[in-house]
């Protein structure tokens, strides 16, 4: 008895659902690379289009020299002339509240006191228990005439730039044995991203 021809619409079927499963695996590998590439490119052609100047790359080059140049002179020797300009702001309710959020934001990451470098377990609910992800941003909160034995804490949202802030006892925050910017991919991917544990990247 002759089987082929029941055999070839199985096969058929098999190799095309075969095709499926390369074009997807494709896809996964090709999506970040070409995204990354992408956004990395637009980014740089519009801050190199800041400075209309028909050489590709040397308005870049002059913005990113100019930061640094502004960035060494203000540490070095030039820290003194900010100080009547701060002054002047702080005395203009609007303007001193985008300066300084503004300035503490820009120090939180890249400044002397990164804030975001202590990631934690915050319990939100306590039956049934639920907990977020989040940096302890603040420690003492006496300021705001609250008790001694509270944190402020940033809760990020998953594919944002935006979070919450929740004040909540020291009693509820767990401090989390990772990396920082393990801890906020994590978060901002949806918890889809791995992290890896900060003693076993210390032992490797």
């Amino acid at each position: 008895m002759d089987t082929s021809n029941g055999l070839e619409p199985y096969q058929k079927d098999k190799g095309f659902k075969q095709l499926i499963k390369y074009f997807l695996q494709g896809l996964f590998y090709l999506m970040p690379i070409a995204i990354t590439i992408y956004i990395v490119v637009q980014s740089i052609l519009l801050i190199d289009n800041l400075i209309p100047i028909d050489i590709p790359g040397l308005g870049l080059l002059i913005i990113l020299g100019f930061i640094t140049l502004v960035g060494y002179l203000f540490s070095t020797y030039l820290s003194a002339l900010l100080r009547p300009f701060e002054r002047a702001i702080m005395r203009t309710p609007l303007i001193k509240l985008i300066y300084t959020s503004i300035k503490d934001l820009m120090n939180a990451f890249v400044g002397s006191k990164k804030q975001f470098s202590r990631p934690v377990l915050v319990m939100i609910q306590k039956d049934p228990l639920i907990e977020r992800m989040g940096f302890v941003t603040k420690d003492d909160v006496s300021d705001l005439g609250l008790s001694d034995e509270k944190v402020v804490v940033y809760l990020p949202f998953s594919y944002a730039v935006s979070g919450e802030v929740v004040i909540v006892p020291k009693t509820a925050v767990t401090p989390l044995n990772a990396k920082s910017a393990d801890i906020m991919k994590l978060i901002i991917s949806g918890g889809v991203t791995s992290v890896e544990n900060s003693e076993n990247h210390e032992n490797t």
